[in-house]
C-alpha cells in the first residue's frame, strides 16, 4: 500500500511519493461479458485509489467523519476513455492534487497498464459538513496533510 512514482525527488515528508500509484487487478466482477472492464468499474477503481492516497497522507475518512463532521464527495468529473482494460490486467492508478481550494479539491486521475495511459480524469471532490451536508472548509489537519499554508 505505498505510493510510487516519479522517483525520490517526489517525495514528500512521510515517505508517501507523488504521484501517488494505487495497484489493482482487473476480476472478473470489474468486465462485461466479453471480459472488457465496464465503464463504471474505472470509477471503483479511481474512488479506491484516492481513498487510498488520503489514508497514505494519514487522513481517514471515518476519523474525519467522526472527529471533524467532514465529508469528501465527488461534485464533478471528466473522463477521457483512451483504451481498454481487460480481464486480469494489472493496472496502476495515479491520484495527483492539481488544486486545492477553501473547500474543494481538484484531482488528476490516470489509470496506466505496462506504461499505457486507459484513462485519465479530473475529479473535483467538496468539503462537506457530515451533519448538513452543504460545504465547509478543509480541516487544518487535512491541509496539513496536503502541505497547504492555512
Amino acid at each position: 500500500m505505498t505510493g510510487g512514482g516519479a522517483g525520490a525527488d517526489a517525495r514528500r515528508p512521510g515517505g508517501v511519493e507523488f504521484p501517488f500509484i494505487w495497484p489493482t487487478r482487473v476480476y472478473w466482477e470489474d468486465t462485461d461479458a466479453g471480459g472488457v472492464v465496464y465503464h463504471a468499474s474505472y470509477l471503483c477503481f479511481l474512488e479506491r485509489a484516492r481513498t487510498e492516497w488520503l489514508r497514505s497522507l494519514g487522513v481517514g475518512q471515518q476519523a474525519l467523519r467522526e472527529d471533524a463532521d467532514r465529508v469528501f464527495a465527488v461534485r464533478a468529473m471528466r473522463l477521457d476513455f483512451l483504451r481498454p482494460a481487460r480481464l486480469d490486467d494489472q493496472l496502476a492508478v495515479s491520484v495527483e492534487l492539481a488544486e486545492c481550494r477553501r473547500a474543494s479539491l481538484v484531482l488528476r486521475q490516470a489509470i496506466v497498464r505496462d506504461g499505457e495511459t486507459l484513462l485519465t480524469a479530473e475529479v473535483r471532490v467538496a468539503c462537506l459538513a457530515a451533519s448538513d451536508f452543504r460545504p465547509r472548509p478543509l480541516p487544518e489537519a487535512v491541509r496539513a496533510a496536503l502541505m497547504l499554508p492555512e
